[in-house]
């Protein structure tokens, strides 16, 4: 891990994932790129050495509908991941997927089935039949969402990520 205190990463990184919209004037505009700049930062210290509660992070943090740019950093940063911890660490951000931008929550489910293995795939279909009925529905329904569209759409992400019947 290449930094000490994941908790204080961890609450810096979820508050500067709060990125300032342009719409946003309670913001002076060197803040806002101060904490641009130290959003990429920090989505940067990953090395993928973490662990899964660093996934769900990464992932949690991308909550700004436009990211300037910033979010090519977070998804960097999972691409660093080994594909059992990007797994697991995705599962762990089952509500965060829910509550995100749906454009950031395809494109994180997207590059999951691109990086992780098929048992890895099918790891994540069982661990995720293990979360809380209502979490499992919207899972289940935000993937197939985004099978229906654009981001699991294509021959490379369609039908790989299988949740698992009770």
């Amino acid at each position: 891990m290449p930094f000490g205190d994941f908790d204080a990463w961890r609450q810096e990184l979820l508050w500067t994932g709060e990125l300032v919209q342009d719409s946003d004037t309670s913001v002076s505009e060197e803040e806002a790129g101060d904490r641009f700049d130290r959003y990429v930062a920090l989505a940067d210290m990953i090395d993928g050495t973490e662990g899964a509660a660093a996934v769900q992070a990464l992932i949690a943090s991308l909550r700004a509908e436009e990211g300037y740019g910033a979010h090519e950093a977070v998804y960097g940063a999972l691409e660093r991941f080994p594909s059992q911890v990007l797994v697991s660490g995705t599962v762990m951000a089952a509500a965060d997927l829910l509550s995100i931008p749906r454009n950031h929550s395809g494109q994180a489910l997207q590059l999951l089935t691109l990086l992780a293995s098929s048992d890895d795939l099918r790891a994540f279909g069982v661990a995720c039949c293990r979360l809380e009925p209502e979490l499992r529905a919207g899972l289940a329904s935000l993937i197939a969402d985004h099978e229906a569209e654009e981001w699991l759409a294509d021959e490379r992400s369609l039908g790989r990520l299988q949740i698992a019947q009770d």
